[in-house]
């Protein structure tokens, strides 16, 4: 004899005397503390428009800010301030950064990971690092006159003013440096 899991329920039910309410019907709602189903998601219509390559995203104006200046003339707002000592001409950044054109918010560079040396990059850039400690994040807006000037460069037009958002992972003294590179020839295999 098989019985099927309502007759069972039915049976358990008349033994110990409970009334069992009619099936809710799908339209029901649901039992307090379950959660309905959300709807399904509607369908998005397909754009097979071709995305013109680099992807220069745009920076909203109010990020193109800077809140204070420095005598050189160096906007500079600190989006995540950090203590501790700070990189010097001669040393060597390692920075994750966007930089942007001020007038418009278009993105003309970025990097992650990317080791600089201080003294090897445009002025404003090179003064804005020696503001930062480890760990900390910048929005520096560098003067065309402390950036590429009148001559511009690649995707950065001439007389552009620049933003750059930094986040100063760690640096390196000269002196560590050159000490990892000489680490690293004595442990490289000699030549063939």
């Amino acid at each position: 004899m098989t019985m099927s899991c309502r007759t069972v329920l039915i049976v358990v039910s008349a033994i110990a005397g409970i009334a069992l309410a009619a099936p809710l019907a799908a339209s029901a709602a649901a039992p307090r503390g379950v959660k309905a189903r959300p709807a399904a998601p509607k369908p998005v219509a397909a754009n097979n428009s071709i995305i013109a390559l680099p992807l220069n995203p745009i920076v909203p104006a109010a990020q193109r800010v800077c809140s204070a200046r420095t005598p050189s003339g160096l906007g500079y707002t600190l989006l995540r301030p950090a203590a501790g000592t700070k990189p010097a001409r001669s040393d060597v950044a390692l920075v994750n950064y966007i930089g942007y054109l001020a007038a418009t918010g278009v993105v003309f560079d970025q990097g992650m990971g990317s080791p600089l040396p201080v003294d090897g990059v445009i002025p404003g850039f090179s003064e804005a690092l020696q503001m930062m400690a480890k760990t900390g994040v910048g929005r520096f807006c560098i003067p065309a006159a402390t950036g590429y000037g009148a001559q511009g460069s690649g995707p950065i037009p001439a007389n552009a003013d620049l933003v750059f958002q930094v986040e100063l992972v760690d640096y390196k003294t000269a002196a560590d440096v050159e000490r990892m590179r000489a680490a690293q020839a004595t442990d490289a295999p000699p030549p063939r």
